[in-house]
């Protein structure tokens, strides 16, 4: 890696540490610039403003999850214990998601849309396919299920801090999360 892209990584790891505590209103380029040991005119060479670098860090970060927790509309409540894990392992993603939501200012990175949108269609197609229940439309289902998986990060209103015994059993609390997506998204809820 040469010293360009070092700098911009750690840049952005930086980046990343500022905006999960603080948002887009309440980072500052300066700590930024100190914690990533670099000028802080270099920054804006690189994102142009702090906007631009707070969408290219979630951009980033969103970007791993989607490579790594692949979709699987044939096995929704794995997906969701899955998610469960990651949100658990990466707390700063989340409360940087939480920021990215109350700071709606802030531009949301197309692959986010595009992926939830792909999600959507995977989700109606398996209800068509009579495989997934259909009590609730897919672009609610979908919410539903990511809803069940983050639900005890630290970016949760009604995570951790509500739930503190709960979330010392995280294992009970991923198969809670796969039960309950399991019975969502079950055939025997139909109506009719």
């Amino acid at each position: 890696m040469g010293n360009a892209e070092a700098t911009r990584e750690r840049i952005l790891a930086a980046a990343m540490a500022e905006f999960s505590a603080y948002g887009v209103a309440g980072a500052r380029v300066d700590r930024i610039a100190k914690a990533a040991q670099c000028n802080k005119n270099l920054i804006y060479i690189y994102f142009d403003n702090k906007e631009t670098l707070f969408t290219t860090v979630l951009s980033k970060n969103l970007l791993r999850v989607y490579e790594e927790q692949v979709f699987t509309p044939d096995d929704l409540p794995g997906y969701a214990a899955r998610i469960f894990d990651f949100a658990m392992a990466n707390p700063d993603l989340m409360r940087l998601m939480a920021w990215s939501s109350l700071e709606q200012s802030v531009q949301t990175p197309p692959a986010r849309g595009a992926a939830r949108d792909s999600k959507v269609v995977e989700l109606a197609k398996g209800q068509a396919a009579g495989e997934i229940g259909t009590a609730f439309p897919p672009d609610f289902l979908l919410t539903v299920i990511m809803t069940l998986a983050t639900a005890w990060t630290a970016a949760s209103p009604f995570g951790p801090s509500l739930a503190p015994k709960s979330a010392e059993h995280p294992d009970e609390l991923r198969k809670n999360v796969a039960a309950a997506v399991a019975a969502i998204v079950s055939t025997k809820n139909e109506t009719g």
